[in-house]
């Protein structure tokens, strides 16, 4: 949920130019009725210049004047015309250097044991490159005659949670399924 721009501010012009009651300007502002009694009181925010949320469209008059003549109706926050920006996600995951050898092996083992599971399902896994899948599954890699496939849950490059849903997200099976047989009958 967005929140009002400059709490304290707002509610100091709240306070000087409207005849709101605390519970309403608090519950705007997300503050407690009796930090804004305070305010009111000018024991806290001294000094603080007040902020016209009107002016910066966050509200509008007709909503002030609404809620000033219902004391149980809530402001409503108007929604912002600017689009914020999407969060970044996450950049390339770190791999310490006594583990940077072991992520051949851990590709070379998704290769041999699930080879319907695509590049980029393996590098998101383990944060690796396409290049680099296609070298050691051609056997170009500078490094071919040392790797040795090995799980990569094992060496610690991913967890079985993520393996599973990377499978499952692919659409492999993650084995054989074993029924419970009922040998009473």
């Amino acid at each position: 949920m967005t929140q009002v721009l400059m709490p304290k501010a707002t509610a100091v012009w709240l306070i000087e130019n409207t005849s709101l009651t605390f519970e309403q300007v608090g519950e705007f502002v997300e503050m407690h009725p009796l930090e804004i009694q305070a305010i009111a009181d000018g024991e806290v925010a001294q000094g603080i210049v007040g902020y016209d949320p009107v002016k910066n469209s966050q509200i509008t008059r007709d909503d002030i004047t609404r809620c000033e003549a219902d004391p149980s109706a809530r402001l409503q926050l108007l929604r912002s015309a600017i689009e914020l920006p999407k969060p970044k996600g996450k950049g390339a995951r770190y791999t310490p250097v006594s583990k940077r050898n072991d992520r051949p092996d851990g590709i070379a083992w998704l290769l041999r044991n699930h080879p319907a599971l695509p590049d980029s399902v393996i590098g998101k896994l383990l944060g690796t490159t396409k290049d680099t899948i296609q070298k050691i599954r051609d056997k170009s890699h500078w490094n071919t005659a040392n790797i040795k496939p090995r799980d990569p849950v094992i060496l610690g490059l991913c967890s079985q949670q993520q393996l599973n849903a990377a499978l499952l997200a692919a659409g492999e099976k993650l084995g054989p399924v074993v029924e419970a047989v009922d040998e009473t009958t």
